[in-house]
């Protein structure tokens, strides 16, 4: 694709986002910032949360890893309606009850200081560094196919990009974020939804069940893996969904802030319930376009890349026209920006709630400009974490997501287990130790499992093991609640 085409591309869309922004973030009163006033449109926070949700990594990765793995990762996907479901049910109806802003509130509530802060910093540590992977694979491809050509470096490339990030979300924080990721949503869906129609029409694939059967008949589309001892077993793969989406959505500032600036706790769970729908069915579109992107490389007789994560970046590109490039630019850029800026979001309102009290610690005429500078420092080490990764990445993205995920988020997953289903009192100073010791057991028990399991091998399920532990320290250290 040209260069400078690419430019105008991506020059439009971010008029469009401050054009949203500058409309959203006039006459914000502090409070706008973090909860929107309450006042989001359920339907367009469930809309809006699908991007967030996919974001660059299913976008590019998931596509690319149907070669690796067929389609076992939609086992994945089918555990998430079970997690999203005691999202709904379950946390939604807390959250709303104890009418949070930071949902780590709830911890210091049940358990005291030290499990708060616990519990905040590694919603900030796994958030920073997930959120961190997900721009440096779009980073990465906007370095292919744009900033090469201009002899830009990659550590320039990103700082434009997290720069371009901070300075539409700065003013109006999540009011702002909950109308783009509706923009940028719709990009996505459109970039996929096009790129399917597309690639099959030019391998001669003509309606729905035409390509339907076309990819039912490719071995890639198998779904279901029985083998107990595989880490894409169905059970596993199941259970780790299930789980994976109660902590990276449910247990999560940046997914439930946007849950929290619905109306009412009605509101919230019809945004949760269409939400689970549309976004089982999309992940199913991408797996099928990661069928239809080898067959397209086999028929043309199409080398593949080293690494499946280029797949699709290479294809649309260098082989598809223009104008499907056009649109998967689009899609990308939609991708990494949905999950991005609600991630800066999130952070500033957790460290600002957490960590510094801002309400209670300093005065209203300071407030503001506080929290403008945490928001700064958080685009800061988003930028170096970037590098940091692009230095030690070698494997598929969303793998390194959700193993990532599976040790940051595990001591999340048994604070809150612990504290929603049984009433026992915790040694609250006790607690960050046992953070820190859960996610290393749980590293050299999946390290050593094939060992000491008969075979076994860990997947993602790791951060049900991560949970477990972190539950039982709970639990040793704890006594009855008195009466």
């Amino acid at each position: 694709m040209n260069s400078n085409l690419i430019l105008l591309v991506i020059t439009s869309y971010f008029l469009l986002l401050f054009i949203i922004s500058y409309l959203t973030s006039r006459k914000v009163s502090q409070e706008t910032f973090f909860t929107g006033d309450r006042e989001s449109p359920w339907f367009l926070v469930a809309f809006g949360m699908i991007g967030a949700s996919l974001s660059g990594v299913t976008f590019i990765s998931v596509p690319g890893e149907v070669g690796n793995t067929n389609f076992y990762y939609f086992q994945v996907v089918l555990g998430y309606t079970v997690g999203y479901l005691t999202i709904a049910k379950v946390l939604l109806p807390l959250y709303y009850r104890m009418n949070l802003v930071s949902i780590y509130a709830y911890l210091q509530d049940r358990f005291g200081f030290w499990s708060y802060k616990t519990g905040a910093f590694f919603f900030i540590l796994s958030r920073t560094l997930g959120s961190s992977i997900r721009v440096f694979l779009v980073a990465g491809v906007l370095q292919l196919i744009l900033f090469d050509d201009w002899g830009i470096p990659f550590w320039v490339s990103v700082l434009i990009t997290v720069s371009l990030i901070w300075l539409y979300t700065h003013r109006g924080g999540i009011k702002t974020v909950v109308w783009t990721d509706t923009l940028q949503t719709l990009f996505m869906l459109l970039a996929v939804g096009t790129s399917i129609y597309l690639v099959a029409k030019d391998l001669g694939i003509s309606g729905a069940g035409e390509l339907a059967a076309n990819v039912v008949a490719d071995s890639r589309s198998g779904i279901f893996n029985w083998d107990w001892q595989a880490g894409t077993n169905f059970f596993k793969q199941f259970a780790s969904g299930a789980f994976i989406t109660i902590v990276m959505t449910g247990l999560d500032q940046d997914m439930m802030q946007k849950n929290l600036t619905c109306r009412n706790i009605g509101d919230a769970q019809k945004n949760m319930f269409w939400f689970t729908i549309i976004l089982v069915f999309v992940n199913l579109c991408f797996l099928v376009l990661g069928v239809l992107l080898y067959q397209y490389c086999e028929v043309n007789n199409i080398t593949l890349p080293l690494r499946t994560d280029d797949l699709y970046p290479m294809l649309a590109t260098e082989h598809f026209s223009v104008f499907a490039g056009t649109v998967f630019v689009l899609g990308i850029i939609a991708a990494a920006y949905s999950s991005a800026d609600s991630t800066l979001t999130a952070l500033t309102t957790s460290f600002c709630y957490d960590f510094l009290d801002i309400e209670r610690n300093y005065p209203k005429d300071r407030q503001q400009t506080i929290r403008k500078k945490v928001h700064l420092i958080f685009t800061g080490i988003m930028f170096l974490v970037i590098l940091l990764f692009r230095w030690i990445n070698d494997q598929s993205v969303i793998n390194t997501v959700f193993v990532i995920a599976g040790y940051t988020y595990g001591p999340l997953l048994g604070l809150y287990s612990f504290g929603l289903f049984t009433k026992r009192i915790v040694k609250d100073k006790a607690v960050p130790w046992i953070a820190a010791i859960a996610p290393l057991l749980a590293f050299i028990v999946s390290l050593n499992s094939k060992k000491w399991l008969f075979g076994y091998e860990f997947g993602f399920e790791v951060l049900i093991l991560n949970g477990g532990l972190m539950f039982l320290g709970l639990l040793i250290f704890s006594q009855k609640e008195r009466f």
